[in-house]
């Protein structure tokens, strides 16, 4: 009964390899886990990801024309709103708009644009910076042009100009302002003036959407040759109001940022 039925076949013999870790194949198996992961993360983003990106995405989904392509303005300072193409006058920026001014008046041979509404999907998207330095560049080509201020809820324009917000378009619509109480010329550019929205009322669709808007709108076409409005965006009925009374509307979009669905 103490006798082993063990029998030694071969030696035990030391590896000369270690069983584990074997780095080669763990770099390779996490290399090709890493990559199929990267991959699947990358076309997850790409089908999460609304933004229209490129001039072709909004053409394919607008079925419009894009009128104007313009780079991002490097202000020095974040804070500080100005005219950039009053600044800088040779810049590819200003061309840009300069090129956007021509294509507008391309667009409209037969039926020549009086009232521009610029507007976006949403808010942060570069509405009123198109419009303050369009305004411009159509003044310098010699046209009378009006810039208003229709954006009622956070309005802009008078910070590129450095101008009072106290009173503005919302004091028209009391009967106690008239136009030439209410507009700003500007310094450099003699054939531009500014109407800011003025305080802030409760109501700003209706009023934009009332018989005393037209009267107003109708007052300015006899005065200037264009008049440009920077409105709300449309996600809200203030700029569908605008709309109607308008002989055209610039949509502004802004690659990476506004979402297809808005």
């Amino acid at each position: 009964q103490g006798t082993s039925n063990a029998v030694q076949i071969d030696p035990a013999v030391v590896p000369k390899n270690p069983v584990r870790p074997k780095p080669l194949l763990y770099t390779l198996i996490a290399g090709g886990i890493g990559l199929l992961l990267a991959v699947g993360t990358v076309f997850l983003m790409e089908q999460l990801d609304k933004t229209l990106k490129t001039p072709e995405d909004v053409e394919h989904l607008l079925g419009l024309p894009i009128l104007g392509l313009i780079a991002e303005i490097p202000y020095l300072k974040r804070d500080v709103q100005a005219i950039y193409v009053l600044q800088n006058p040779r810049s590819p920026v200003t061309e840009a708009f300069r090129s956007l001014r021509t294509n507008l008046e391309f667009s409209a041979v037969d039926k020549p644009l009086k009232i521009i509404q610029v507007t976006s999907a949403s808010l942060g998207e570069g509405k009123s910076t198109v419009a303050a330095n369009l305004a411009a560049v159509l003044s310098q080509a010699g046209k009378r042009v009006v810039l208003v201020d229709t954006d009622m809820r956070r309005p802009q324009i008078h910070r590129f100009f450095g101008l009072s917000n106290r009173v503005g378009l919302s004091d028209l619509f009391h009967n106690h302002a008239s136009l030439a109480d209410v507009s700003h010329r500007v310094g450099d550019l003699p054939g531009l003036e500014v109407v800011t929205s003025g305080s802030l009322p409760p109501n700003p669709t209706e009023l934009l959407a009332s018989e005393t808007m037209n009267k107003i709108l109708n007052e300015l076409k006899q005065q200037v040759d264009i008049v440009v409005l920077d409105s709300p965006p449309s996600l809200v009925a203030d700029a569908q109001a605008l709309a109607a009374k308008a002989d055209g509307l610039l949509l502004v979009v802004q690659p990476g940022y506004t979402r297809a669905d808005t």
